[in-house]
């Protein structure tokens, strides 16, 4: 059984060095894609020098400028899937997702059936750490939102940690995917539903970047708000 983690990065110098050796300490075995949208930081190349050190479970693909959360990670999901892994994860670069729950999610989503297993912060035993108030209350109503238009049974439509089968990214049109920004999250649970897997939910706290910049702004929300309409008229 091959696992791929998928870390999309866009100037992570603070997080990134870190967090690689940290899933790399877990005993399950772990590789690691990292997708960086040519951050002029220096993110690739503390990436490259660890490579040295994991030379084998350690991989980087460069792209030319900032493209989109969701294009960095259909780009990953694609060169998984040339490359034979079993499951695939999303995570982030900044330590909002817990590392000591990539094993629990992967051991959520091989029962048969299941398609995907969501890091979740708003089922049973979910938490949200550091985060203000309002930004909380724009997230929770959000995956509220979701949920009423597009009927679907997820508490936390919007989480970006995830983990997949592989049978899922080969079934869906990685090339018809809508949306590069938040909603790109809705859309990829929707699709796995509509494409007939269950989306199972472990819960996990979520903690609030201590390094580093938000790329989070209200244009994606924005694009959220109006996309899960546009799926609910004319996906599937």
């Amino acid at each position: 059984m091959r696992t791929l983690i998928i870390i999309p990065t866009y100037n992570e110098k603070e997080n990134i060095e870190n967090l690689i050796k940290a899933v790399f300490e877990l005993p399950d075995k772990f590789e690691i894609l990292v997708v960086d949208d040519g951050s002029p930081d220096g993110t690739a190349n503390l990436v490259k020098n660890l490579q040295k050190q994991f030379p084998k479970i350690l991989h980087i693909e460069e792209r030319s400028g900032k493209l989109g959360l969701g294009t960095a990670y259909i780009h990953g999901f694609k060169w998984a899937l040339k490359s034979d892994y079993d499951f695939i994860f999303e995570m982030d670069a900044d330590f909002s997702h817990p590392i000591e729950a990539l094993p629990r999610l992967l051991k959520a989503c091989q029962p048969e059936g299941v398609g995907m297993a969501v890091g979740s912060r708003y089922c049973k035993g979910g938490k949200v750490k550091n985060w203000p108030f309002m930004r909380w209350a724009m997230s929770y109503f959000a995956s509220f939102y979701v949920r009423m238009v597009l009927w679907i049974n997820i508490k936390d439509t919007t989480a970006g940690f995830k983990c997949y089968k592989r049978e899922v990214l080969e079934k869906l049109d990685l090339d018809n995917i809508w949306f590069i920004g938040y909603a790109f999250q809705i859309e990829m649970k929707y699709s796995t539903l509509k494409s007939g897997f269950k989306v199972v939910e472990v819960p996990i706290t979520f903690v609030d970047r201590v390094l580093g910049v938000s790329k989070m702004d209200m244009g994606i929300f924005k694009e959220a708000f109006i996309g899960v309409i546009k799926l609910r008229k004319k996906k599937f």
